[in-house]
């Protein structure tokens, strides 16, 4: 396992994922919903968001090399699209690629079971999640010690998220709005250095300054 590896991806999946703001919007969601029913839906939807972004994360990049895609072109798009997502975070704005819009959160709040969606995605498994997943697995393409430590990654990642749904409640009344704006700001401006960090990467290998 490759620590700083591990530390990256753990890092620029925790922002895209942003569980906290996850669980948050999970409680709102279900405010009559039992307990149990709650930790079922918690429980459903992170194993189907961890098969989604697995499914990713093994045939993402193969997918990409049919297209004829190359990985400078994926860290510049992926930095892109990470960045408009921190963008929206720093400014605690809701943003499709890590969140629900209005008709989907809408649509959510009249069904009894959401741990497919919106939970399993957007929330947890959106674009930008997706997308984070496969720039990731690109970037270490070839070596399985870095392979495995993005997998650890994702899988701690899903487990801090699954712990903060089984917590939903308690985080929403303990943080409030103000403070849950106050972490999405921090890890969006963490997540904005990261966005810039695959730009210049995926500049400086594609041939484009020589």
């Amino acid at each position: 396992m490759n620590l700083e590896t591990t530390l990256l991806a753990f890092t620029t999946l925790f922002a895209t994922i942003s569980p906290v703001d996850v669980a948050a919007l999970f409680a709102a969601l279900t405010p009559k919903t039992s307990d149990k029913d709650r930790r079922v839906m918690a429980l459903k939807g992170t194993l189907i968001a961890g098969g989604i972004l697995f499914v990713f994360a093994i045939f993402g990049n193969a997918v990409l090399m049919r297209l004829g895609i190359g990985l400078p072109a994926l860290r510049t798009a992926g930095g892109i699209l990470l960045l408009l997502i921190a963008i929206d975070m720093v400014f605690a704005r809701p943003s499709g690629g890590s969140s629900t819009t209005e008709d989907e959160t809408e649509e959510a709040e009249h069904k009894k079971d959401i741990s497919v969606f919106p939970l399993a995605t957007p929330l947890i498994a959106g674009p930008g999640t997706m997308g984070a997943v496969i720039l990731l697995m690109a970037q270490v393409s070839g070596d399985w010690h870095r392979e495995i430590s993005v997998v650890i990654a994702i899988l701690a990642v899903l487990v801090v998220t699954l712990l903060m749904l089984l917590m939903a409640g308690r985080i929403q009344k303990l943080l409030g709005v103000t403070g849950l704006n106050v972490i999405t700001r921090v890890v969006g401006v963490l997540l904005s250095a990261l966005a810039v960090q695959f730009i210049f990467d995926g500049i400086a290998s594609s041939g484009l300054l020589v």
